[in-house]
């Protein structure tokens, strides 16, 4: 990794360092790798979609299709991972909190074998609160948006 100072792009995260900054485990942490990290300012989240993930056996049983939810929370912890790498200082018991979620649109299903590329920029930050435009591609093709809020509590 780089330095820590701002607009500084930082290696590759990979799911050890995920684990470090994001409090979320299995069946609910939905990125594996964060890339493209400019502090501060932006990060691309990449999640492999399985069929072996649980919200497929009822979403729906012979049509699967990853819940736009699911896609916005994906978002929000490639953020959450931004927030955190960007902040100086001790982390721990840092969370990232959703605070709003708006224009939120779905333009294409997410299917088992589809990769994720969460491609999240801050549009805003004063003191604890952050705000988010992210975009999800498939193969390079939109197919999920957001602009979304955050604040940073220490855990509690």
């Amino acid at each position: 990794m780089s330095d820590h100072n701002d607009n500084t792009t930082v290696e590759t995260l990979d799911i050890q360092d995920i684990l470090k900054m994001l409090p979320h485990r299995y069946p609910l942490l939905l990125v594996d790798r964060v890339k493209d990290i400019v502090l501060g300012v932006s990060a691309t989240g990449i999640k492999n979609v399985t069929m072996n993930e649980p919200h497929f056996q009822g979403h729906f049983p012979d049509n699967p299709i990853m819940p736009g939810v699911l896609i916005v929370e994906a978002m929000a912890q490639t953020a959450g991972v931004l927030v955190v790498r960007s902040t100086d200082g001790d982390t721990a018991g840092m969370q990232v909190l959703f605070t709003s979620i708006e224009n939120a649109k779905f333009r294409k299903p997410v299917r088992p074998g589809d990769v994720l590329h969460m491609k999240i920029t801050k549009t805003q930050n004063r003191g604890p609160f952050w705000k988010f435009s992210g975009i999800v591609e498939v193969d390079g093709k939109k197919v999920a948006e957001a602009k979304f809020a955050a604040m940073v509590s220490n855990g509690k």
